[in-house]
């Protein structure tokens, strides 16, 4: 049957809206796939990787990590990799200045210094010992850098801490607390401590009676770096975890890097097992003995006797418990040596 010209017109517009039916599905622009969640050595990574154009890594309330950068296409990349990015002035080098500003003018005992990311500057603390023409020091130093730098009082007074997780005894007098029970690849058995504790004496026991021997120093370093090692020459039992003070232990299987906005706890022979979170990291602490470089800053508590003691979070150690300022009735602010650094120096590893 010869089809009418009315019914070629329906089959043509049947025809018309079949065709951009189907070109507006094959049309659509695709949707691209979230990037999974950076984790927190991938957006510090990236933050290095993208060198003055960003300004740092942390990780926010929600535990997401922010990487602070100065432009939209460094955004762009971060946003690529799975962090949120945070627009911010300042890039790494005039942060880098700041500090160095401070080293050269304001290395003063009693003072620390550290980058926050969150508010793209330098933070200076000063304690209770800062004060009259060496305050102004620091104060003449913040000015020169236009605003890069910001200083808040610290309570109490900066100090190392002598002492750990479980107590250990220095020959001559002075305690402090085991870090972490590491070996070497040939099996040598160690143990960590701060620098500040190692330096003291060459010999460790584990009573104040001094009549159990751990074993000798095998090294120290401290000022500078805050680690120190000491290999085990006794039968005690030295496994790889750390004690929880409520009759528990917790295995240590790793090593790690700490990252801002983490929450970490610390064990140590005065005020055993304590919780708090990052708040910086690759501090500068000026303490009467000699200033420090790289630690981690914490809202852990600490008060002396915990000196060496352990950092760390879930399985993963992080750090030695180097110093600190205020106590764990008020509160405080603790600073660690990242027990990576220690791991590499000695080439050893925990169990």
């Amino acid at each position: 049957m010869r089809p009418t010209r009315s019914s070629l017109r329906r089959i043509a517009a049947v025809a018309m809206a079949g065709t951009l039916a189907t070109g507006a599905l094959l049309g659509a622009p695709a949707q691209a796939a979230p990037a999974s969640p950076a984790s927190p050595d991938a957006a510090a990574s990236l933050a290095d990787r993208l060198g003055d154009r960003a300004a740092g890594a942390y990780a926010d309330a929600s535990g997401t990590m922010v990487v602070a950068v100065t432009d939209a296409a460094a955004a762009r990349q971060v946003r690529a990799a799975g962090a949120t990015p945070k627009l911010v002035t300042r890039g790494a080098a005039t942060l880098k200045a700041a500090t160095a500003e401070l080293e050269r003018s304001a290395k003063i005992p009693g003072t620390a210094w550290w980058t926050d990311a969150a508010t793209n500057q330098v933070v200076v603390s000063v304690d209770s010992t800062v004060t009259g023409a060496k305050l102004d020091n620091v104060k003449a130093a913040a000015a020169r850098t236009g605003g890069a730098v910001r200083i808040e009082a610290e309570a109490g007074v900066l100090s190392t801490r002598i002492s750990g997780g479980n107590a250990i005894y220095a020959g001559g007098g002075g305690r402090c607390s085991l870090g972490f029970n590491v070996r070497n690849s040939a099996g040598t058995q160690y143990f960590l401590t701060a620098g500040h504790c190692t330096n003291i004496s060459s010999s460790w026991y584990a009573n104040s009676a001094q009549t159990t021997y751990l074993g000798p120093r095998a090294g120290t370093s401290f000022p500078g770096n805050d680690y120190g090692i000491v290999r085990y020459n006794s039968t005690i039992s030295r496994p790889g975890n750390v004690y929880l003070y409520n009759g528990s232990y917790r295995d240590i299987t790793g090593a790690g890097n700490a990252y801002v906005g983490q929450t970490v706890q610390r064990s140590g022979s005065t005020t055993g097992l304590r919780s708090g979170s990052v708040t910086a990291l690759n501090a500068t602490v000026n303490y009467a003995e000699g200033s420090v470089y790289g630690l981690i800053r914490t809202t852990v508590c600490a008060e002396p006797g915990d000196s060496g003691g352990s950092l760390f979070a879930g399985s993963t150690a992080l750090g030695l418990t180097s110093g600190g300022s205020g106590n764990c009735s008020s509160g405080g602010t603790t600073y660690f040596q990242p027990v990576t650094e220690a791991l590499s120096v000695y080439g050893v590893s925990v169990y």
